[in-house]
């Protein structure tokens, strides 16, 4: 596409991505704002849907507040107290914490996408939220247009 120019309303088809992101502590919530509009800005969807989805156990995404790091540090040390890593858990691999941090915060979200953008409000992000790293991870993306 042409510097400047703007796609169609609803212009092209379903698109999959793949974000591939390095976390670098055992919990950390990571801002992909940036990589989801640049693979939203790729795919030429103007108006429609993106449909994130993190495919591990040990992981999650939320929208938050992205304006302040220290909101997201904030929610990483809250989780922590709440869901401690040395607590009694049955659980032998050692990332029982990071299980249960996974299914309180969730794997999936939907995000209008409105010009070309998802659709946020003011203060907010998107963030991965690692809870057993650091380690390699995924997000995987559909980008949906709206019909014609």
């Amino acid at each position: 596409m042409a510097a400047g120019a703007q796609p169609a309303k609803g212009s092209g088809r379903a698109q999959s991505v793949v974000l591939e992101l390095c976390t670098v502590r055992r919990t950390h919530l990571l801002d992909i704002t940036a990589l989801v509009n640049r693979a939203v800005a790729d795919s030429c969807v103007f108006e429609g849907v993106c449909h994130m989805f993190v495919p591990h156990t040990t992981a999650g995404i939320v929208i938050n507040e992205s304006a302040d790091p220290d909101v997201a540090r904030d929610i990483e040390s809250t989780l922590e107290r709440l869901v401690p890593h040395d607590a009694n858990y049955k659980h032998a691999e050692g990332n029982s914490d990071a299980h249960v941090k996974s299914a309180l915060v969730g794997v999936s979200l939907s995000v209008p996408i409105e010009d070309g953008v998802v659709a946020l409000g003011r203060w907010q992000g998107i963030f991965f939220c690692e809870f057993d790293g650091p380690r390699p991870r995924k997000v995987r993306l559909r980008i949906v247009p709206d019909p014609a």
